[in-house]
């Protein structure tokens, strides 16, 4: 009876959308109020949501919950990482997608966040009425608006415009709150990040309510709920709220030793806030995270198609710094033995499996400046990885002093950050702009491959600019492009035919 409910709780609108798009077989047939009627089966449900950040969707490679957005949306469409030799995703990864509503691309994030707003609505509309203690209703109810919250920034972050081009002026995204699945009208992007502050404060003060922690990494808690409002308000630029959120957040998550950092990123550690969970015996397979960018991963696409960092990045980082280890970093000799694409069969490539043979499959092509730093914890591509760590949160609250003329603090805050890993880094003087500019460089850097690239890029309103091997970079000729802030609808993801479609106050 168990496993009956987790299935059918873990499904409540996680179908596939096609005539029935946002409908839900097992509402429709048990009723959700039913399967939720004890703290017990909302906690299945719960755990159902968590299940959904690691599963395959939309009969697609590649899109497999949480890990399609943190490698397809924010690391290969940024400005700082690229798949060597890769050459049939360039039109995707180069940013010409997000304007053709009907494209897989521009709803699968649409698709995946409503499913999980779906699923967190059951919740929050039905454990009032459940069977159970008070602490564990408040606690239930807190994990949900959490994944709520959680959901409605990332459609935010996708599909609305940039804060500092419209100050929350501009169309949001649909605010579904409750379980009805007809026609509903867009908010403006204020009132979107006015309903994520509040499912946020709801959520924290549910959380102290009940007097509960949660027992696993890949389940919201306070400190996620800390998180994902400091997240938020720095792309809010609400500086305020980012700093004093990211400092709470933090707090009981020390920064990981240099051991756990270059252990494959693929372990929960202390560092981790939240993460996603997968395990061997439920793996995804070739539709994994690391099936895209482990660099031991047996996929083809990893053997073939290895992520590198950016030659540029890479090169204003000290090699007293440890992290540059977990890159493949060529002398100016190495280098100039390379092809056009990076490739190397030569002197490179043999130091490669000499010095890191334990992180690449048997059988991967050798580029300058791959990347040994995300790993598979089980082939061909499966392992756990964090969504949010402390470090972020000490680069979250940096970049928000910065902007409160609080320079001494910033410059405190990446000391104590960057120190750990280079301890030739000495307190940075810089103030004003000069400064911003070292902290967004160490967060680029240390946040490499975990999904922060595009998404920092945008709110930042920098452009992306990807230079080749003879320009002074290293990006092939397909990937080497130059995207303005204001290019491309100013990188607003349009919303999906399916939804306007099927949402008749829409255009």
């Amino acid at each position: 009876m168990k496993k009956y409910l987790y299935i059918c709780i873990a499904t409540l609108g996680l179908t596939a959308c096609s005539s029935d798009y946002l409908d839900t077989a097992p509402e429709v047939q048990m009723g959700t109020s039913t399967i939720l009627s004890t703290t017990d089966n909302a906690e299945l449900s719960l755990n159902g949501i968590c299940r959904a950040m690691s599963q395959k969707y939309l009969d697609t490679q590649g899109m497999n919950g949480e890990g399609t957005i943190l490698n397809w949306y924010g690391t290969f469409t940024g400005n700082d990482a690229q798949k060597s030799n890769h050459t049939s995703w360039a039109t995707v990864w180069n940013n010409t997608y997000h304007l053709r509503s009907t494209s897989p691309y521009d709803y699968y994030p649409w698709f995946y966040y409503y499913k999980l707003v779906s699923n967190a609505n059951g919740i929050i509309c039905n454990i009032d009425n459940a069977e159970g203690t008070e602490a564990d209703k408040a606690f239930l109810k807190a994990q949900a608006l959490t994944f709520r919250a959680y959901s409605f920034f990332r459609l935010a972050q996708l599909y609305t415009k940039r804060w500092s081009d419209t100050k929350g002026s501009t169309e949001g995204i649909v605010l579904r709150i409750d379980e009805s699945t007809g026609d509903a009208p867009v908010a403006t992007q204020a009132e979107t990040y006015a309903q994520i502050y509040k499912d946020l404060d709801d959520a924290i003060a549910l959380y102290k309510q009940s007097g509960k922690s949660r027992t696993k990494f890949y389940k919201p808690g306070l400190d996620v709920a800390y998180a994902i409002y400091a997240k938020a308000a720095l792309t809010r630029e609400d500086w305020e709220n980012a700093a004093k959120y990211a400092a709470m957040a933090r707090e009981g998550h020390p920064l990981m030793s240099n051991n756990e950092y270059s252990d494959g990123f693929h372990t929960p550690n202390d560092e981790w806030i939240w993460g996603v969970f997968e395990e061997e015996n439920q793996t995804l397979g070739y539709y994994g995270f690391y099936a895209y960018i482990g660099s031991n991963s047996s996929s083809s696409n990893c053997k073939s198609y290895p992520v590198a960092i950016s030659k540029e990045l890479i090169d204003q980082i000290p090699a007293s710094d440890v992290r540059r280890n977990l890159f493949l970093v060529p002398t100016d000799a190495e280098y100039a033995e390379c092809v056009a694409s990076g490739r190397s069969t030569k002197t490179l490539y043999k130091r490669a499996y000499a010095d890191y043979a334990d992180r690449l499959a048997s059988g991967s092509l050798i580029f300058a400046y791959m990347q040994f730093k995300l790993m598979a914890e089980f082939m061909p591509g499966g392992g756990s990885f964090p969504i949010i760590r402390a470090a972020e949160m000490y680069y979250t609250e940096a970049e928000a002093y910065c902007h409160l003329n609080q320079e001494a603090k910033a410059q405190q805050l990446l000391f104590e950050v960057v120190s750990p890993r280079d301890a030739a880094y000495a307190q940075s003087t810089k103030t004003g702009d000069d400064l911003l500019a070292e902290i967004k460089l160490y967060r680029r850097f240390d946040l490499w491959g975990e999904g922060n690239d595009w998404f920092d890029f945008k709110r930042w309103g920098d452009p992306i600019v990807r230079k080749t091997k003879a320009e002074g970079g290293s990006f092939m000729t397909n990937f080497a492009v130059t995207i303005n802030p204001e290019d491309g609808n100013a990188w607003t993801w349009v919303i999906p035919q399916k939804e306007t479609d099927y949402n008749g106050l829409l255009d």
